[in-house]
């Protein structure tokens, strides 16, 4: 960030969650890339749905506590199954309650997106020998 100034926007990954810590890797490394091409200006944090933290609630405030007044949460699923479709949005309400001047959205899960599909089939397309 540039000194002196907030960020306005911000983007919370929202990830399942699991027991082994090895399995959030690649969402880390995912948030670092994302950081690199967002600039300093623009926060990138990882939530998790459970058994890791934090959680959805605890990365908005964190954001909000650093002056976001926008922030987009991207599901990193690849669908939309029930997670995405009961628990996001009720954790987005919570979140939309608890900080009201803050404009708070999801979009779609990162899998729904034609150009996620597409580096994905090139990807496999890449393992043929």
């Amino acid at each position: 960030m540039n000194a002196g100034t907030l960020p306005s926007r911000g983007i919370v990954l929202f990830a399942h969650g699991a027991r082994d810590a090895r399995w959030a890797e690649p969402f880390e490394r995912l948030a670092q890339k994302l950081r690199a091409l967002a600039g300093p200006d623009t926060p990138v944090s990882l939530a998790f749905l459970e058994l890791m933290t934090p959680d959805l609630p605890t990365a908005v405030a964190a954001q909000v506590a650093a002056g976001c007044a926008s922030i987009t949460v991207v599901p990193v699923f690849f669908g939309q199954g029930g997670h995405v479709r009961r628990d996001l949005p009720l954790a987005i309400d919570a979140c939309r309650t608890a900080h009201p001047g803050v404009d708070i959205r999801a979009a779609v899960p990162v899998g729904e997106d034609d150009a996620v599909l597409d580096a994905l089939a090139a990807y496999c397309l890449r393992q043929l020998i």
